[in-house]
């Protein structure tokens, strides 16, 4: 069977036009009791598709970039998200990627193209306002446009906050990357973990956030120190640094991250 990429493309904006015109459906909160919702820090690199313990009727934008400096290029990510929750402690997300290269060298050409597209949803099974604990899972399923193919990923997260500011999370899961061009199936596994601080009665954190992926027998590991800076109720930026420390990487990077609350 043959994939065109510009028909996935389309598919894609397809989907991200439907889903805006969904939210723009969802009526305003009615007036009944709010359910129990925990206040966790969320990760900058590794954000989840939705708060946890998320209500119906938030909304949420976010525009993100990731520059890494390297030898023979520079390179930068960029993405740009859009979630929402439709229902109480249900979460949707979708988030495009666009990614570009400058070459230094002359026989390597520089590039920009729209890398993939990912779909997500994630559901709080279990929150505790006594246990300052929530669980949740969820599933992305990402359309990869450079490598020609498609990645199912199924995740579990389960956060903790210690009611002293400090806040725990984990999120882990299996990544299956199927490839269109060979017909092959591979699969790594994710285990992102993170540490954060919120500063009292402020939106603002730091903390240590830590990206690790088993793909192939070998575990890579990177450390991303970062802050989050809360400019008002709305809107927030944040900051984190990539220290590679374990793999095939070594360029040190930078990740900066804009939200708005709808």
């Amino acid at each position: 069977m043959n994939y065109d990429r510009h028909a996935i493309q389309r598919f894609g904006f397809l989907v991200i036009i439907g889903i805006i015109l969904l939210t723009d459906s969802v009526s305003a909160q009615e007036n009944r009791p709010l359910p129990d919702k925990v206040h966790h820090a969320e990760p900058l690199y590794n954000d989840l598709v939705r708060d946890l313990g998320a209500r119906k009727g938030e909304k949420e934008f976010n525009v993100g970039a990731d520059i890494k400096k390297m030898d023979r290029t520079d390179e930068y990510g960029y993405l740009a998200e859009y979630e929402f929750a439709p229902m109480d402690r249900l979460g949707l997300e979708v988030e495009t990627d666009f990614a570009y290269s400058k070459s230094k060298t002359a026989d390597v050409s520089s590039g920009n193209e729209l890398e993939r597209l990912r779909l997500s949803s994630q559901y709080s099974f279990y929150v505790s306002k006594k246990q300052a604990t929530t669980l949740a899972i969820g599933y992305t399923q990402i359309f990869n446009f450079v490598d020609g193919g498609t990645a199912f990923n199924p995740f579990f997260v389960a956060a903790k906050s210690w009611h002293t500011n400090w806040h725990t999370l984990i999120y882990t899961g299996p990544e299956i990357a199927y490839h269109y061009k060979s017909r092959t199936t591979e699969m790594n596994w994710q285990i992102n973990t993170s540490l954060h601080y919120t500063l009292p009665k402020t939106d603002h954190f730091i903390g240590l956030e830590v990206n690790q992926e088993v793909a192939g027998g070998l575990l890579e590991t990177t450390l991303r120190p970062q802050v989050k800076l809360g400019l008002s109720n709305k809107l927030a930026i944040g900051m984190a640094v990539g220290f590679p420390i374990a793999g095939k990487e070594n360029a040190i990077s930078s990740f900066f991250r804009l939200i708005y609350q709808l």
